[in-house]
């Protein structure tokens, strides 16, 4: 249950940043905005670390396996832009529909051949049919009279 608030509250706040990042940008530009907002992160997660005991260490980014995932960074900066485009291009409501169905799709392709080390999750036609409903819940909600 715990993990459910948790994402709930994810949804809600990166919702509310690309709402906030994408007024940044109107009155800035997108890289400045992107900057702050990775700055303002960067000083948070410092911060967080200090007061919550040093676990952990830099240097151990060194031995992680798969080098590759220390590219969250970089994604994380891909993230903010294309966010801030999409919100600014199709509203709030339906960038983060379209978002958050991506999501599901790019994760479920992850689970079921088992990429980036995730252990395989088999086929069921169900999450298909799961997938096909939330495609249609946004056809709807965008329908044009």
């Amino acid at each position: 249950m715990l993990g459910v608030a948790i994402a709930i509250i994810s949804g809600m706040l990166m919702s509310v940043q690309g709402v906030f990042n994408e007024g940044v940008t109107k009155q800035t530009s997108i890289w400045v905005c992107a900057s702050f907002v990775h700055l303002t992160a960067l000083t948070f997660c410092v911060a967080a670390w200090c007061f919550g005991g040093f676990n952990g260490t830099f240097g151990s980014l060194f031995a992680v396996d798969g080098k590759y995932m220390l590219l969250g960074g970089v994604i994380g900066a891909a993230i903010t832009y294309t966010v801030i485009r999409g919100m600014a291009a199709l509203g709030p409501a339906q960038a983060v529909m379209i978002i958050v169905i991506s999501q599901i799709a790019a994760a479920y392709l992850i689970e079921l051949f088992g990429i980036f080390g995730v252990e395989k999750s088999p086929f069921e036609i169900k999450s298909l049919i799961g997938m096909a409903l939330c495609i249609s819940g946004i056809l709807i909600f965008k329908w044009q009279r």
